[in-house]
């Protein structure tokens, strides 16, 4: 099975992360996803108007590959750079990006959530937040840029150096994700979104991305260009 599968139906690019049970974010997984939007933004607007990200039933994404975070601190930084540099593509691109969020989406899985312009959630007892601070890591700087611009100013500390865990409901009303809803009605009501964010011409969705997150997308590709090459220490590697 391809990690990450793509499809266009009705004019959304439907895109499923299916990479084992923690649905991590390899090298190949970030390759594959960008490869998604490459081809989604390459399309004609007849043709594709969104792009749609999901994962697993009950797992969105447990965060970057933890056999490459305990390689080797220059692999483990290339990753998280790698990861960034999507995260922040995602945020810029010019054709809306919505997420249907599983389950559980923690660390980098978090930070996907963050560059997408709509997230839904299913309900359930999943965790949704930035656990780095709990395993004594640092956030690195595009990260903490992304949390500042999606997150609730009431949580963004909390959810950043607190590395508070939230259920879907509490990850709504923190910034991680916008609604909630059933798992089995969550496919329904993600397509819907796509399609409302589709609706938007293409040129005017651009040109409110550039006035709107023209400066922290700035900021965000500084801070991605002063990581590339930087070794990322994680603890117990």
């Amino acid at each position: 099975m391809d990690l990450v599968q793509y499809e266009v139906r009705d004019r959304i690019a439907h895109v499923t992360i299916a990479n084992g049970k923690a649905n991590a974010l390899s090298f190949d997984v970030l390759a594959a996803l960008g490869d998604a939007l490459s081809s989604a933004e390459d399309a004609g607007e007849a043709e594709v108007g969104a792009l749609l990200i999901t994962g697993a039933p009950g797992m969105f994404s447990g965060g970057f590959d933890l056999k490459v975070m305990r390689s080797a601190p220059e692999a483990a930084g290339k990753l998280v750079t790698d990861g960034g540099e999507l995260f922040s593509r995602m945020y810029g691109s010019p054709m809306p990006v919505v997420v249907a969020c599983t389950g559980h989406a923690v660390a980098a899985g978090a930070l996907l959530l963050l560059g997408a312009d709509a997230r839904i959630g299913a309900r359930g007892e999943f965790r949704i937040g930035l656990i780095e601070t709990q395993l004594g890591m640092v956030l690195p700087r595009w990260a903490v840029e992304l949390a500042h611009e999606r997150l609730s100013k009431r949580h963004v500390q909390d959810a950043t150096v607190g590395a508070r865990i939230y259920d879907p409901d509490g990850a709504v009303d923190a910034g991680f994700l916008d609604s909630v809803t059933p798992p089995e009605a969550l496919a329904d009501a993600a397509f819907a979104e796509a399609r409302r964010w589709a609706e938007l011409p293409r040129d005017a969705y651009r040109g409110q991305v550039r006035m709107c997150r023209g400066e922290r997308l700035g900021r965000l590709s500084e801070a991605i260009a002063t990581d590339r090459g930087r070794a990322f220490d994680v603890p117990g590697s």
